[in-house]
């Protein structure tokens, strides 16, 4: 099963880009998906490549958010694409079946769509408010990811649900009890002061819990 915490880079610049993402690798995050967007390819490539390298010392996964050609390209471990992206099958037509694809939904019937089109896991969101992303879709909050949950249960639709945006240490414990697989977060860890303590603790949280 999927590792429960994706850390999302954040960075304006390649090398902002790399540092980050290497902080969170070396403090304890094994799961990467690397977003630089409107990026010149070349600059792209290159920082995917590094990624890449850096996700094997590591051992960790490492994903390409929307850029199906360059996770071709470097052979990453899958990607994520968002509702306005490519389809999944003709992503997964030019990956093959062993990568990952990752899908984001809003509602219970972007997740019904999302799996019927063959995603592997879906990142469900924004939880709330977030500034990482300048287009956001209606919040959910907690009622709606239980209910969205109950809806997938009702439906026989079994799919590793991640939470995303705006999520805090302290909202981890909640969000695990409405059924959810893990979190994908961004500012929270690019931002903190101590990466260590802060992902071995949202670890903790998610490990411990046990999902209803």
């Amino acid at each position: 099963m999927y590792n429960k915490l994706q850390y999302i880079s954040q960075g304006e610049s390649a090398e902002e880009q790399l540092y980050n993402i290497h902080e969170a690798l070396d403090n304890g995050c094994d799961w990467i998906q690397m977003r630089f967007k409107n990026q010149k390819p070349k600059k792209a490539f290159a920082l995917a490549e590094a990624v890449k390298f850096l996700c094997e010392e590591y051992l960790a996964n490492f994903i390409i958010n929307d850029n199906v050609h360059l996770a071709k390209q470097v052979n990453a471990d899958g990607v994520h694409l968002g509702l306005s992206d490519m389809d999944i099958s003709e992503a997964r037509a030019i990956l093959g079946r062993t990568k990952i694809i990752g899908a984001t939904a809003n509602t219970f019937e972007d997740i019904a769509r999302q799996t019927n089109n063959g995603c592997d896991y879906i990142g469900l969101g924004p939880f709330q408010f977030t500034r990482t992303k300048d287009k956001l879709s209606p919040i959910l909050g907690l009622e709606g990811y239980s209910s969205i949950i109950t809806q997938m249960k009702q439906a026989q639709i079994e799919m590793p649900i991640y939470a995303i945006g705006g999520i805090t240490l302290e909202d981890v414990n909640n969000l695990m009890t409405t059924g959810i697989h893990g979190i994908a977060v961004s500012g929270i860890i690019t931002k903190s002061l101590n990466k260590k303590i802060l992902i071995t603790q949202l670890n903790e949280k998610l490990y411990d819990n046990v999902t209803i």
